[in-house]
């Protein structure tokens, strides 16, 4: 069976907005589910760790980290209307990072095969110079260049079905060729950017993919674009580790989007990047949170997603639908823009 370990870090709880989407509630529901259905008692726990301001400066200005730092010493501020600095939220976002750079180090040293990191706020959005769309630092972007430093270590696979693009992540890498960054995302939706004919430029053109997907897209579709797409693509490109940016806010219920991908659904994405990693890194996945804002939900879909990611059977299987003809065409068209039909 997988060794599967657990990153959590209590500093998040500092970062509170009261009456903001991205809040606590979300972590700690995540937390009391698995104790629940017994299953926090079969992860192996990831040390905490804070991450230094040179760890940051791997995907980040100076500038952004000053400014995070400056604000919150001033007493916190909004930095635009959806995202805030408060006393401790350099710290929560810093562990973060940390606690994503932490997993990475326990995977690739043989210690645990997968591990995910239960964290916020989330860092998607964090651009080099810029904290917006609720992220403060991007963890997954740091943690990607963390393991390129690593001996041996050549690619690294980011795979982002978050309901909204990560443009932070994009950018970071969108010359680089030794990150693939693939995402599934609601389209047109915030922040804007991630239409299917994004795929970076120079040395990175190709290494991007974005699947952007028209609203209303569930199960049926998600699983398409990782069958049809994301593990062709990462098949050709034969990732050494792969980082997975998880948003569950491409869920049915989530109040602040309008896909419908259920739990059976997520733990079907789950079980592919599972068998693909098996089949290619030898087993080799983070996961690191980023979106979701229904709490119950995205806590059974956390669930089911460990138990995906522990070999176990599935417990919901999506129900069988027809892709929708327009993300069919959307697919095909992708897989003719990156050579993969």
């Amino acid at each position: 069976m997988p060794r599967l370990g657990l990153h959590y870090d209590p500093a998040h709880e500092r970062h509170d907005a009261g009456n903001h989407p991205e809040n606590p509630a979300r972590v700690q529901a995540i937390l009391s589910h698995l104790q629940q259905v017994d299953l926090l008692r079969r992860l192996v726990p990831v040390p905490e760790r804070e991450a230094t301001d040179e760890d940051l400066r791997l995907a980040h200005q100076p500038s952004l980290i000053d400014l995070v730092r400056r604000t919150e010493a001033m007493g916190g501020a909004w930095l635009d209307p959806d995202t805030v600095v408060l006393p401790g939220s350099f710290a929560a976002a810093a562990r973060a990072v940390g606690g994503a750079l932490q997993a990475v180090d326990m995977v690739l040293d043989g210690a645990l095969d997968v591990a995910f990191c239960i964290d916020r706020p989330p860092g998607h959005h964090a651009t080099p110079n810029r904290a917006m769309g609720f992220c403060l630092f991007n963890q997954v972007a740091v943690a990607a260049r963390h393991a390129l430093t690593r001996s041996g270590l050549r690619r690294v696979a980011i795979v982002d079905y978050d309901v909204h693009h990560g443009n932070g992540t994009q950018e970071i890498f969108w010359t680089d060729a030794d990150v693939l960054y693939c995402s599934t995302h609601e389209y047109p939706f915030y922040p804007g950017s991630g239409h299917w004919r994004e795929i970076g430029e120079g040395a990175g053109r190709g290494a991007t993919l974005n699947l952007s997907l028209p609203a209303g897209c569930g199960d049926a579709e998600y699983l398409a674009a990782f069958d049809q797409v994301i593990i062709p693509a990462l098949r050709r490109f034969r990732p050494d580790l792969i980082l997975v940016s998880a948003g569950f806010d491409a869920h049915l219920a989530d109040p602040l989007a309008d896909m419908a991908v259920t739990a059976a659904g997520y733990e079907g994405m789950a079980r592919r990047l599972a068998e693909t990693a098996a089949e290619l890194c030898a087993g080799r996945v983070v996961v690191v949170l980023e979106g979701g804002y229904r709490p119950e939900a995205v806590a059974r879909a956390v669930e089911l997603s460990v138990r995906a990611f522990l070999g176990e059977p599935p417990a919901e299987v999506p129900p069988a639908e027809h892709v929708r003809q327009d993300v069919a065409r959307l697919l095909a068209a992708v897989r003719h823009l990156h050579g993969l039909d």
